[in-house]
């Protein structure tokens, strides 16, 4: 009698498909299949055989210009459809769009992946100037306005388990007494306002947004664009409560019934 049957069992030919696929997610530019050979240091002739099946189920892509391959849609779409996402993201647009219409400014929604966050929507703002993250961006959970939300929000077990992996996968040195600090701060304001870490000018505002059972499951975030000239279509207090109502409406409308 066999023990411990996950342990034992193996498949080789899934394992370096999703070798290949974890790879791929980490080079924007695409990578030859000998690149992926050297990178996953394996044979020309293991790689190939898996990219190509990969690619005729339409989860990979191949460039006509340089035979580079990248990950499909295709792959997006079945996680959209296979997880909660789907019903939260479903929710979020038509909140999202009106948001980006109302504020002028970009909006995102964030959702708690292993150890950092991920955007699994977003909406452009819709004028000339702005700013936004790429759907399926990572989001740094230690350093983000919207994984301080996602954290703060969390029960402590998972806000633990997030901040050991993700301080884990760093090399940054992160101060995690300040952090825990102001976890009880966010929660108590009921958001997060901060100048954006990476790019100047732009200041983060984001809410979460609660399921039916009350437990966060989305950060919903406002890179707010502040212009030289003051053309913006409103001020940050106006985004501020434009993002607060959006937020709670989405909440609503995934069955959170506020206290």
């Amino acid at each position: 009698m066999r023990t411990g049957p996950k342990a034992s069992y193996a498949a080789p030919a899934v394992e370096k498909a999703f070798e290949v696929l974890e790879l791929l997610a980490n080079q924007p530019g695409g990578a030859l299949i000998s690149e992926m050979a050297v990178l996953m240091d394996r044979s020309v002739g293991e790689i190939f055989r898996i990219v190509i099946v990969l690619e005729k189920m339409g989860y990979l892509q191949k460039s006509p210009k340089d035979d580079r391959y990248t990950v499909a849609y295709k792959l997006l779409d079945l996680a959209y459809r296979a997880t909660p996402a789907q019903d939260l993201v479903a929710i979020a647009k038509p909140a999202m769009r009106q948001l980006a219409m109302d504020s002028g400014q970009s909006c995102h929604l964030v959702v708690i992946n292993d150890d950092a966050g991920l955007v699994i929507a977003r909406e452009q703002n819709p004028g000339t100037r702005g700013f936004s993250l790429r759907m399926g961006a990572p989001v740094d959970m230690l350093t983000s306005c919207s994984g301080q939300v996602l954290l703060a929000f969390s029960p402590e077990e998972v806000r633990n388990h997030v901040i050991d992996r993700a301080i884990g996968a760093t090399s940054s040195r992160i101060d995690r007494v300040a952090l825990e600090r102001r976890m009880p701060i966010i929660r108590k304001q009921g958001h997060e306002k901060r100048k954006s870490p990476i790019t100047r000018g732009v200041t983060d505002l984001s809410y979460p947004v609660f399921g039916f059972d009350g437990g966060v499951v989305a950060a919903l975030t406002i890179p707010f664009l502040e212009l030289i000239d003051g053309s913006q279509m409103v001020d940050m207090d106006t985004a501020r409560a434009l993002l607060k109502a959006a937020a709670s409406d989405m909440s609503v409308a995934m069955g959170y019934k506020p206290d």
